[in-house]
């Protein structure tokens, strides 16, 4: 076990930014599966977005986007209007996209991802209003963003580099997404990203897959590449899993993965989320590898991984780092860990500096007013 300082999580939830202020209530059910909640079926039951006694401040560009003036807005008022011909359509536009689908949540199942092109942008912004749920119908990725990709019309010289698409999805839930069947573009069940920048902000994710073994393939909600300029990715107020039957699973990093990037994780829940690879990276003879980060992984060089008011328990790994594997191949990057708990992942093994954390044994891990056992 270890704590530094003495953590009261006694705060209320103030998630804001100058860019969308107070990330609000939304979909705020119970933290587990209880009586008639279900968010495959209604986007405001189940596990809520976001740790409500997180408390940490959100830095100005990190919280909701502006939808004030939409580019698209899928559907004319009623449900039967929201199709995912519709969503997919409004995606490939770009801008700013909201819903009108109705007073009540309605779901909008896939059956093939939808595309950014790199051209219609520059800012991405999809809101779902805590009204709509994106499903992958369990055979398909659900969003997908690639500066590198020509298909998705190259706008640089340098794609692994660029400054744009910046796309933000917010008050949306993702559930049921499926990458198994991706072959070069693998992991990321419910969200892949690669180059420009990517904000994750009010949202949830629950029961997404990735590939169940490899010993680099990841994230069964979201994957991501190349950020821009190396900025983060920023996590606001969102849950991944959240409780029992509501995880998501890949063969590693349950929740989120990546190559080379950092993240800023503020005010958020990783629970019950699942890395079932086996053998590690690289995979042990014998082995198809993974089974590392039960609710995050992060590889690649010069990266950081930043917690504040984040909540990460009973996930479940089988090879190492229970709730997070951190692996800087040049031993760069660094851990912050601020009013945050770990606590009751299970599963693996660890280096010793901090349970459930699997780090190199000279990388900074900075722990403030955190338990971790």
């Amino acid at each position: 076990m270890a704590r530094m300082g003495f953590l009261l999580l006694a705060f209320v939830v103030g998630c804001s930014g100058d860019d969308g202020g107070n990330t609000g209530d939304g979909a705020d059910g119970a933290d587990g599966a209880d009586g008639d909640d279900d968010p495959m079926t209604d986007p405001q039951s189940g596990p809520r977005a976001g740790n409500p006694e997180g408390g940490c401040d959100v830095p100005a560009g990190a919280g909701l986007a502006d939808v004030s003036t939409p580019r698209t807005v899928v559907g004319t008022g009623t449900a039967a209007s929201c199709t995912a011909e519709a969503f997919i359509a409004a995606v490939e536009a770009g801008g700013v996209i909201t819903f009108n689908c109705g007073p009540d949540p309605v779901t909008i199942t896939l059956d093939r991802p939808a595309k950014i092109f790199n051209d219609t942008g520059p800012d991405i912004v999809i809101d779902g209003g805590n009204l709509v749920t994106l499903s992958g119908g369990g055979s398909t990725r659900i969003l997908y963003m690639n500066t590198c990709d020509e298909a998705q019309r190259w706008t640089t010289s340098h794609c692994d580099n660029q400054d744009h698409p910046r796309l933000t999805v917010q008050n949306l839930t993702f559930i049921d997404a499926n990458s198994k069947g991706e072959t070069e573009y693998d992991g990321g069940g419910a969200i892949w990203a690669r180059g420009g920048r990517l904000r994750i902000v009010h949202s949830r994710f629950f029961n997404n897959v990735c590939a169940d073994t490899g010993p680099d393939v990841g994230g069964a909600a979201v994957r991501a590449f190349s950020q821009f300029d190396g900025q983060p990715v920023y996590v606001v107020d969102s849950t991944f899993g959240g409780g029992e039957g509501y995880g998501n699973t890949c063969s590693n990093g349950g929740g989120i993965s990546s190559i080379g990037v950092s993240w800023n994780v503020l005010n958020s829940v990783f629970s019950h989320n699942h890395a079932i690879g086996n053998g590690g990276n690289p995979a042990m003879g014998g082995t198809p590898g993974g089974g590392s980060g039960g609710a995050i992984y992060n590889d690649g060089n010069e990266m950081t991984l930043s917690l504040c008011g984040t909540l990460v328990t009973d996930n479940e790994v089988v090879q190492h780092g229970s709730a997070i594997f951190f692996v800087s191949n040049n031993h760069t990057g660094d851990v912050h860990i601020d009013r945050s708990t770990i606590t009751r992942n299970t599963g693996g093994s660890w280096y010793t500096q901090y349970p459930m954390i699997s780090a190199h044994d000279d990388t900074p891990i900075v722990v403030v007013d955190s338990t971790i056992e």
